[in-house]
């Protein structure tokens, strides 16, 4: 089996990442927390790949990255007060939100059936200009399902159960992954502490709820 191309991450662009995504690769790229495997949403068997390298259980959703905020639009979740709050202090960085969906508002076909979407917007410059130029992706942690998030490139990519198509090499990264706030629930629910403190998180949602 031939090795995956690897690139440092300031010998590539971001739209050179976005078309091998359009093409249907499967790519470990650096984050600011972890590194992340990628795919485009609606790349043929793009998300039975993820599942398959990773190990993942099918029934576990694919989180999603973003570029910008505006892209939420065409994903048409319920982007509520308390996400609008999170979002304006942690936003680009290392929180999830979950997010439900607006009832009047049209989403794509490759979330239909969900109930809620886990979205990112992350504080790395090339990762959000990859998302910017391909679209909403499907990002989750670059590693076999029930081990730990990899800070190394190679870890990263050794960890999985196959071949990815490229490695987007971006040195040692942290160990840490974001935190996961579910927006659907009132009050939020914490569903994992990561970079952002369980604190810092109460501290916003708390002062809203103060009369």
């Amino acid at each position: 089996m031939n090795s995956p191309l690897t690139v440092r991450a300031s010998a590539i662009s971001a739209q050179e990442i976005a078309s091998a995504l359009a093409a249907g690769a499967a790519v470990v790229l650096p984050t600011e927390t972890v590194y992340g495997l990628a795919i485009q949403p609606d790349a043929p068997s793009g998300r039975e790949r993820v599942f398959e390298l990773k190990g993942r259980p099918k029934e576990m959703n694919l989180p999603v990255v973003i570029g910008a905020t505006e892209q939420l639009d065409r994903l048409g979740v319920d982007f509520n007060e308390t996400a609008r709050l999170l979002a304006e202090r942690f936003w680009p960085g290392p929180l999830t939100l979950v997010m439900g969906f607006a009832p009047d508002r049209e989403r794509p076909a490759w979330l239909a059936g969900r109930e809620e979407v886990a979205i990112r917007f992350p504080d790395h410059e090339l990762l959000r200009e990859v998302a910017r130029a391909a679209g909403p992706l499907l990002v989750t942690s670059a590693n076999r399902h029930g081990t730990g998030p990899k800070s190394v490139a190679s870890e990263a990519a050794a960890s999985l159960r196959g071949r990815v198509d490229l490695i987007v090499d971006g040195g040692t990264l942290s160990s840490t992954p974001s935190t996961i706030v579910n927006t659907r629930w009132s009050p939020p629910r914490v569903e994992r502490v990561g970079a952002v403190p369980a604190a810092e998180i109460e501290a916003i949602v708390g002062a809203a709820r103060e009369p």
